[in-house]
């Protein structure tokens, strides 16, 4: 069964104004277009055709919830640094917040439902920027050297990095290291530290000293989006990674990550359980963070799309909750094996999904839930992305 589902632009002030109108094919309305939801989550649920939520045509159908959410995103600036628990976790968290009587849509509830939620985001744009995980300590202070020979004398916070990071680059002294500078960061570094820290980032010199130009880039934006915020040191902390169209970053539990700039796919658990690290005027709990970080210092996983039959390519993650697919089309049919209820998101051209019970067009931006299908085929010329639980 093939039900086209819509849903609206969530206007969050990070969001483009642009991307999403662009991928659509219609004018932007000037105001910021952060992230479509296809999906059931009942914080944002898509619709159908005949006007109902999709939770709500699931739950009247005798249909499970999906265990995933597939998104649209378009970061116009950083989003909030965050990382999210494991399952075990989540339902720990859950458990006592609900014992509290923390209303679930309070500004300071932190575990809003009991699952976990690791997440996928695949380039739509030709460049996509991230920071995500804490980089090798090496690279770090290499970077920490070039912000501290920027003035006459070395930044506060600088110097005070400098100190707090001198450890061996591997194993249990560097993940303790960062822990302890991250608690400093966003619980005890006053604003004038932050701020010694974004001016060493003003004052770099990035044409002689080349390796970090791109990161002293989006440090300067985030340090004017967020004057004063303790997650510029986090975001300082962090990898940044350019993934190009096509390409995916995968952020499992624990692992700090902040979307900057780009259009992309997004796949995740269904979930809304965030632990923020900064960069944001939202309820930051930095105990409860530390709690669920992955502190070890490690390259940024980067996941690039594998072959699985001619015009399909899956991204490899290693979750049960959802796999994704790229299907693209150039006037031959491919047919795509379906597995379970699912959601086809078209991303380029004009295609066509048919399954034994009919047949749904889709242009950029359009989607359709399936369900009791064994496999579709998607013809025309074009591109769509296929979310669907994994194995």
């Amino acid at each position: 069964m093939l039900t086209p589902i819509s849903n609206d632009p969530r206007d969050y002030s990070w969001g483009s104004t642009t991307l999403i109108p662009a991928l659509e094919g219609r004018e932007s309305t000037g105001a910021p277009e952060a992230e479509i939801w296809y999906g059931d989550h009942p914080g944002c649920p898509s619709r159908t055709s005949d006007g109902r939520t999709l939770d709500v045509a699931l739950a009247e159908a005798g249909r499970p919830a999906l265990p995933f959410l597939l998104k649209l995103l378009a970061a116009a600036s950083s989003l909030s640094i965050q990382a999210h628990p494991t399952r075990a976790q989540a339902q720990e968290g859950f458990a006592r917040e609900e014992r509290a009587g923390i209303p679930r849509d309070a500004a300071d509830r932190l575990y809003r439902d009991d699952n976990h939620k690791p997440e996928i985001i695949v380039a739509l744009s030709d460049e996509f920027r991230a920071l995500v995980g804490l980089r090798p300590l090496a690279a770090t202070r290499r970077f920490l050297s070039v912000l501290a020979a920027a003035g006459d004398e070395v930044p506060a916070g600088v110097a005070q990095l400098q100190r707090r990071l001198d450890v061996d680059d591997d194993g249990p002294a560097a993940e303790r290291a960062l822990r302890d500078v991250l608690a400093w960061a966003l619980g005890e570094a006053d604003a004038a530290t932050v701020q010694s820290v974004a001016t060493a980032l003003d004052a770099a010199a990035t044409a002689e000293r080349p390796e970090f130009a791109d990161e002293i880039a989006v440090l300067r934006a985030a340090a004017s989006d967020f004057p004063g915020d303790g997650g510029l040191i986090v975001a300082l902390l962090m990898n940044l990674v350019t993934l190009r169209r096509s390409e995916g970053l995968f952020a499992p539990a624990g692992v700090l990550h902040a979307y900057q700039s780009g259009l992309g796919v997004e796949l995740m658990a269904a979930s809304d359980n965030v632990m923020r690290g900064g960069l944001t005027p939202k309820h930051v709990d930095v105990p409860e963070l530390l709690h669920v970080l992955d502190a070890a210092p490690a390259p940024a996983p980067v996941i690039r799309p594998r072959p699985l039959a001619d015009g399909v390519d899956v991204y490899d993650t290693p979750v049960d909750d959802f796999l994704l697919e790229r299907v693209t089309v150039a006037g031959d049919t491919v047919r795509v094996a379906v597995h379970g209820p699912a959601i086809a998101l078209c991303t380029d051209g004009e295609v066509v999904v048919g399954a034994a019970s009919g047949a749904a067009a889709l242009r950029p931006g359009a989607a359709v839930h399936i369900a009791d299908e064994d496999a579709v085929e998607v013809s025309g010329t074009g591109e769509l992305f296929l979310a669907q639980p994994g194995s």
